[in-house]
């Protein structure tokens, strides 16, 4: 700003936002000067320097603006992790699922863990994923499926994220929910497995 700008000419621009060309810092300064304002270097790796022709409180105000706008906008995206169980109940998942569909409106993704322990580790893969689409089946937001269901080291895992799409057509969502959630029907008895 002013005689900080170490550059011995600069492009001027005038407080108007008007191209005022080409001149020595001394001069422009003088010139920011007459009008009661600061000369600010806003492009200093330009070829001369650009500088600004306006008041630094004002200058500063909107920078602290545009960097506010920017940090609304940019908006961090989490994993959230919710753990169910072979035999969690019917109400603890329709309050997990819930809980999902929360943080998808939020715009995380949700990662759901079927937790297998002991002898439920060793059942047939497919009555496991059953029982995880079962899960996925009541999560009431629409979503998409980020990762596959797959083998973790504690069991079966899921990504999902919300579907972008169903922001959009907010008629069609509850069609779409029960056409996209519907889980085969799983076997009473599991398959596999030592009993």
């Amino acid at each position: 700003m002013n005689e900080g700008i170490r550059a011995q000419e600069v492009r001027v621009i005038g407080p108007e936002g008007q191209n005022i060309g080409v001149m020595s810092t001394a001069d422009a300064i003088r010139k920011a000067r007459e009008t009661g304002l600061d000369l600010i270097e806003i492009s200093p790796n330009a070829v001369p320097p650009v500088a600004k022709i306006t008041d630094y409180g004002k200058f500063k105000y909107e920078q602290k603006k545009k960097e506010k706008d920017v940090k609304s906008k940019a908006h961090v995206t989490e994993t959230k992790v919710t753990q169910v169980k072979i035999g969690t109940s019917e109400r603890d998942m329709h309050i997990k699922a819930s809980k999902a569909a929360a943080w998808l409106r939020e715009g995380h993704r949700a990662k759901v863990d079927l937790f297998l322990w002991g002898r439920y580790k060793y059942m047939d893969f497919e009555f496991l994923k059953g029982r995880l689409e079962r899960f996925l089946a009541i999560i009431p937001e629409s979503y998409r499926i980020a990762e596959d269901i797959q083998k973790s080291p504690k069991g079966l895992s899921v990504i999902i994220e919300r579907d972008p799409s169903a922001s959009k057509n907010t008629s069609t969502d509850t069609k779409k929910n029960t056409e996209q959630k519907t889980a085969p029907a799983s076997p009473a008895e599991p398959k596999g497995g030592n009993a």
